[in-house]
């Protein structure tokens, strides 16, 4: 690739980087703001929750594994997940993670390739079994099929491929991902969690 076609997808990279923690600041401010406002004041939005962020050291490997592989002297620092929010209950502790996946999209007006990207893609290694355990054990969620939720937010979620393929994946769990298009209001994203999530966190 050449200077000018990596310099080009620097400022692409660029653009969406901060496109992306817009559409979380949008997120977290619009909870932030429900909380305070209503009753639930037992329930918080917290940003970037830590008791995850080392999961991944607890992992006990087989011993023939565990010969194979390089293990560093010294350690090798914090190793696990950050998901960006996590809604919890302060009175019960319970704890739904949440990722916020902010990606252009194929839509009218645009060219087919707007829609590249793959936050979507990298949002699916919650459905690993092995996280899945750890989340509903950390954040006291075994009262629900997924113990995260995943906003999808831009034109991804007016692209008719994308679209498709994130309903595929979530099959029979729809309720945990929502499109939340750049012309939704806020209030649907707060009718989802009533709707879906609030009483698994009592």
């Amino acid at each position: 690739m050449g200077k000018k076609e990596l310099q080009s997808r620097d400022n692409w990279q660029n653009e969406s980087g901060l496109q992306a923690i817009n559409a979380e600041n949008r997120f977290f401010h619009v909870f932030q703001e429900y909380f305070l406002k209503n009753s639930e004041k037992h329930l918080q939005i917290i940003s970037k929750p830590n008791e995850l962020n080392n999961i991944y050291k607890d992992i006990q490997l087989p011993q023939k594994i565990l010969s194979k592989i390089y293990n560093p002297p010294n350690g090798y620092g914090r190793h696990g997940i950050s998901p960006d929010y996590a809604i919890k209950n302060l009175i019960s502790n319970k704890t739904l993670y949440i990722e916020v996946k902010r990606q252009d999209g194929w839509i009218e007006g645009k060219e087919m390739s707007a829609g590249r990207g793959n936050a979507h893609e990298r949002a699916c290694k919650l459905f690993t079994p092995g996280l899945l355990n750890i989340m509903k054990k950390i954040g006291g969620l075994d009262n629900i099929p997924l113990p995260f939720w995943i906003i999808f937010q831009g034109d991804i979620a007016r692209d008719p491929k994308r679209t498709r393929e994130i309903y595929c994946w979530f099959s029979g769990f729809e309720n945990h991902f929502y499109l939340w298009s750049n012309e939704d209001s806020d209030e649907v994203i707060i009718k989802h969690f009533q709707k879906y999530f609030e009483s698994h966190l009592a």
